[in-house]
């Protein structure tokens, strides 16, 4: 093939959002978050193309360009959206690859319809990838596309990204089909995970469970060497600098503590995702309060709780138990004037975010298990005054990062999470000063941008030549 791009993103999802006008007019527009952020440039550079789901079921659209990219929409029936993305992809794989903290689903159906969308992504990709150029996939979602890509396209440059933790051998082994995603994957001529930890326990089932041979983060494999590499993702800086610049985002973020009261306040943004610990953070919250440590007005709680996968049972669950226990805390402490905890099931746009973060003196992220966490970098991101302190879980990919600046903790352990968030509340200035200064150091000098252009350095490096096996 010549009249293709040169280089390609595979993704669930395009990067843009369907809007409509006051006029009812429909339009497109660009899709908040870091990845989005990070690509975008170097689409417009290299005459790229992002493949992706648009977003509605059933509907079959022809490609288009927006804010200077090619985008390519893959059809989903309503269907394929049931059992391959909130079935296998949210109810089989994003359980298990999360510590199996809810348990997964094995379903015959789920399964064929992950192969069958993976398969249809595959053949997006191969048709308008140009010759020998370079094809970024990305996440849970599309783990056997890599192999289905290079059936297809044995010429191309293949990369993956898995932007959620690896699982180690012991729980991997659960999945009846996972011999078939380790295959997917190592159609990929690089494949990127968070962690060192992850990309590790990747290769050690390549060993145990395909009997591949690897030199150290190598794995040879089908006469190639696929190599396994950590590449911590990070925020767009730049972007957050630019937000919180904003006479409007600063006015907003003193209306906003005015609004909550005048304590210390203390904030959690997340989706509302069984992973992300907002039960247990609440828990050790009123338990502070219970046991006298703090009273009423002297410290809010701001519980933001993004709405997520609605259709899927568990997620109707879990917001019917935050609301219960957001309830049952604030009937017990709040008095006249005085509400301890501020629930809200809503999304917001980035400005609106910033000013959160200004607002706020305490972020708590206590995921149970998660691949990164961008809200813990971008609150100190946010942080130009270095004021503010983070309690944040060892279990998130971020700790690794910022572990010398957070309050860290264990999320099971809601005495210690009381501990560490009594210590963040009553933290002095220069203490808050002394922890930001060095996560800032660390978050600004590894921004998105340097971890998307790592990635394909390295994936772009001349290809190692495979290892001659040594005699017994």
């Amino acid at each position: 093939m010549t009249d293709g791009s040169e280089f390609v993103v595979v993704a669930n999802r395009l990067p843009v959002d369907r809007v409509v006008g006051a006029d009812g007019s429909p339009s497109w527009r660009r899709s908040p978050g870091g990845l989005v952020s990070a690509i975008a440039p170097l689409m417009r550079r290299r005459h790229g193309t992002w493949i992706g789901w648009a977003g509605s079921p059933d509907e079959r659209l022809e490609p288009f360009e927006e804010d200077g990219m090619r985008l390519v929409p893959v059809f989903q029936s309503s269907e394929d959206v049931e059992l391959y993305y909130e079935g296998f992809s949210n109810a089989t794989l994003w359980p298990l690859y999360h510590d199996v903290v809810a348990p997964p689903v094995y379903d015959r159906a789920m399964w064929d319809a992950y192969v069958r969308v993976n398969e249809r992504f595959a053949e997006v990709a191969a048709a308008v990838a140009a010759e020998g150029s370079v094809v970024w996939v990305q996440d849970y979602q599309l783990q056997l596309v890599p192999a289905m890509l290079r059936k297809l396209r044995p010429d191309l440059r293949i990369g993956f990204f898995l932007h959620i933790p690896f699982p180690p051998l012991e729980l991997f082994w659960q999945m009846p089909w996972r011999r078939q995603i380790l295959e997917g994957l190592l159609g990929a001529d690089l494949v990127g995970f968070q962690l060192p930890g992850a990309a590790a326990n990747f290769v050690r089932l390549c060993a145990r469970l395909l009997g591949a041979r690897n030199t150290k983060q190598d794995v040879h494999w089908d006469d190639r060497v696929v190599r396994a590499r950590a590449f911590p993702i990070s925020v767009d800086v730049e972007e957050l600098h630019d937000l919180i610049s904003q006479p409007a985002v600063r006015e907003r973020a003193e209306e906003i503590r005015a609004d909550l009261g005048g304590g210390t306040v203390l904030l959690g943004v997340d989706r509302l995702d069984y992973t992300k610990g907002i039960a247990q953070r609440l828990q050790a919250f009123g338990e502070l309060l219970s046991d006298g440590d703090l009273k009423p007005g002297e410290a809010v709680f701001a519980q933001i709780a993004t709405p997520s996968r609605e259709r899927v049972e568990q997620y109707q669950l879990l917001r019917d138990q935050i609301e219960q226990q957001v309830g049952h805390i604030n009937g017990e402490h709040s008095e006249l004037g005085t509400t301890v905890i501020h629930y809200l099931h809503t999304s917001y746009d980035r400005q609106e975010l910033a000013a959160l973060y200004l607002a706020a003196d305490v972020m708590v992220v206590t995921p149970l298990r998660d691949g990164m966490n961008l809200v813990a970098k971008e609150y100190v991101a946010c942080r130009e005054d270095l004021r503010g302190a983070l309690v944040l879980s060892e279990f998130a990919g971020a700790a690794a990062e910022l572990k010398r600046g957070a309050f860290q903790v264990n999320p099971y352990d809601i005495d210690g999470l009381k501990e560490a968030l009594l210590a963040a509340i009553r933290s002095t200035p220069a203490e808050q000063a002394r922890r930001m200064r060095v996560m800032r150091k660390r978050v600004l000098e590894h921004d998105v941008d340097r971890w998307a252009r790592s990635f394909l350095d390295e994936l772009e490096r001349p290809q190692d030549p495979l290892p001659e096996e040594q005699p017994a």
